[in-house]
């Protein structure tokens, strides 16, 4: 085998013709195709007078990229396709390449349900929130735009390497094209911010997995000893910021004001060492920071499919809640009510960052259409995908708002994650917090698996350049998570904060830019479209700028 494929290269030889030339661009060239000895799935034949002209045209231009022009490649149109590539022995014999370039390809539905599934993540538990920060029409109003807005730069991102003329850009992700058009500053930037949002999903996944796995131990410990808590359907769970809270037994700190029992002392004892923001966190490193160092992810990835299962019982659990509990809405357009907030607010710029984040997959969306059957499809299929998002954010935003009980509880008292309203005695949501719970704790480490690769390859030119390097590293990535739980866990901000710092360069800024110098290149650069880009540049800085001042 070693032969062939050093027959292969002898054949078509790129590396000594052209020394700045991508290893991605040099793989997928054909290589010279001899006129005889063709086989399939039948004996030896010779080649076909069609195949044979393939040939002589391919290595005509295969004599002529001898020169330093590397405008004289091979173009598109010569190169075989996957079908029509062979591997040939020293023997006189072909056989011809199966499966292309190994990677299966997936029908258009699945590839919809697996943007769905990669987009679907812990933002959807924030979004009844962020329609509360900006009032209900207004964040509707918001939601649909910045739907619409993150799909279009997403198109953007999906078709920039198709933008670059004269080079195979078949293998190359976004941060690729970030490096051709800025260079080392692209490269680099871009692995910044896709940092961020990486880093920003593990501090948020560490400060929900401590707050299910309190009240997962808290529902167990209540039910083992037979504590009854006075609690509504929707509640605050641990806040003292809702308004008309007499009218509810409302929790301070990490326990409950409603107990009944016997045991005090043992109940103050549990309390205070199953604490959510003074315990939980630190008990998590003991689980998860082994987790974080394998090598590989693999085992974690065959449970992804549990965020499909998790989103679906979500959707499930919220209509429940909303055949029970009825609408609960009085429109008051610019003025508060006692129970009400306005249908319009200043503070919507927090709606906007969560959103970001919530609409984001520009880091990864060329690689997750490039396993898509029909290519000519993407752009359908990457919207469809995305208006699959938008409605399941506004159904369980939408009904999570309309349903929260106003009176006794003011709209106000609407959480971060809209689970905190409820009990820790209710079942059905003791069962979607354990299963979050149990999901995040898979996908955790594969998050941490994308970080080590990601930063470890740039800095160091390998994935796992040593047990201590990437030790160093998770211990990072932990203390940060560990922090946020201890000492700030508002789940709401901290995704307000880092979508919106992603946002502003993969989002906003550089497929804006990459797209204008393409055009410009091209000379198609009209200002209509140079006001468009520029104009979404804008949001991008003013959405960051909004985080910190409203």
């Amino acid at each position: 085998f070693t032969n062939v494929l050093h027959k292969k290269k002898q054949a078509y030889n790129f590396a000594d013709d052209f020394q700045d030339t991508s290893k991605s661009f040099l793989k997928s060239q054909p290589f010279h195709v001899e006129p005889r000895n063709i086989v399939e799935d039948t004996p030896s034949e010779r080649v076909t007078a069609e195949a044979a002209v393939l040939s002589s045209r391919v290595h005509y231009y295969g004599r002529l990229t001898a020169s330093a022009d590397r405008l004289l490649s091979p173009p598109d149109h010569v190169i075989p396709c996957p079908e029509e590539i062979y591997v040939y022995s020293p023997l006189g014999t072909a056989f011809k390449v199966t499966g292309g370039d190994g990677v299966s390809k997936n029908p258009s539905i699945i590839t919809i349900f697996a943007i769905w599934n990669t987009m679907m993540g812990t933002s959807i538990l924030s979004i009844p929130w962020g329609i509360k920060q900006s009032g209900f029409t207004l964040g509707i109003i918001i939601l649909i735009l910045m739907g619409l807005l993150t799909l279009y730069c997403c198109l953007r991102v999906l078709k920039s390497p198709k933008s670059i003329p004269y080079i195979d850009t078949s293998d190359w992700e976004f941060p690729d094209v970030c490096k051709y058009y800025f260079g080392t500053f692209g490269q680099w930037s871009s692995l910044l911010f896709s940092m961020v949002s990486l880093i920003g999903a593990m501090v948020v996944y560490w400060v929900l997995m401590s707050n299910f796995l309190f009240n997962t131990g808290k529902f167990i410990y209540n039910y083992a000893y037979n504590v009854s808590i006075s609690d509504t359907d929707f509640g605050t769970n641990g806040s003292n910021r809702g308004k008309r809270a007499s009218h509810v037994v409302m929790h301070l700190s990490d326990g409950y004001s409603g107990y009944y029992g016997n045991n005090t002392t043992d109940t103050d004892l549990f309390d205070r060492w199953w604490s959510k923001t003074n315990t939980i966190p630190f008990y998590l490193i003991i689980l998860l920071l082994p987790l974080l160092n394998f090598r590989s992810a693999s085992f974690f990835a065959r449970f992804t499919f549990l965020g499909t299962i998790s989103v679906v019982y979500l959707i499930i659990l919220v209509t429940m809640k909303a055949v029970r509990l009825g609408f609960h809405l009085e429109f008051h357009w610019f003025d508060s009510s006692e129970f009400f907030v306005p249908e319009f607010r200043l503070l919507c710029p927090q709606l906007t960052g969560v959103l970001t984040l919530a609409f984001f997959i520009h880091n990864c969306v060329i690689t997750l259409m490039k396993s898509n059957k029909h290519q000519e499809n993407n752009v359908r299929d990457l919207s469809l995908a995305y208006l699959l998002v938008g409605l399941t954010y506004l159904y369980v935003g939408v009904l999570i708002f309309a349903t929260f009980p106003s009176p006794p509880l003011s709209k106000d008292c609407i959480e971060p994650n809209f689970l905190d309203n409820f009990p820790s005695s209710d079942i059905l949501v003791f069962v979607a917090r354990t299963c979050l719970l149990f999901q995040m704790t898979t996908v955790y480490p594969l998050l941490g698996y994308l970080v080590r690769v990601q930063m470890m390859s740039q800095i160091f030119g390998k994935h796992y350049p040593g047990f201590f390097h990437v030790l160093t590293l998770n211990i990072i990535i932990v203390a940060a998570g560990v922090c946020m739980a201890r000492f700030y866990p508002n789940i709401g901000s901290i995704i307000r904060y880092s979508g919106a710092t992603c946002g502003l360069a993969l989002v906003f800024v550089f497929p804006s830019l990459i797209h204008m110098m393409s055009l410009k290149r091209r000379g198609e650069l009209g200002w209509p479209s140079g006001l468009f880009h520029s104009l979404l540049i804008v949001l991008g800085v003013a959405n960051v700028a909004g985080q910190f001042f409203m």
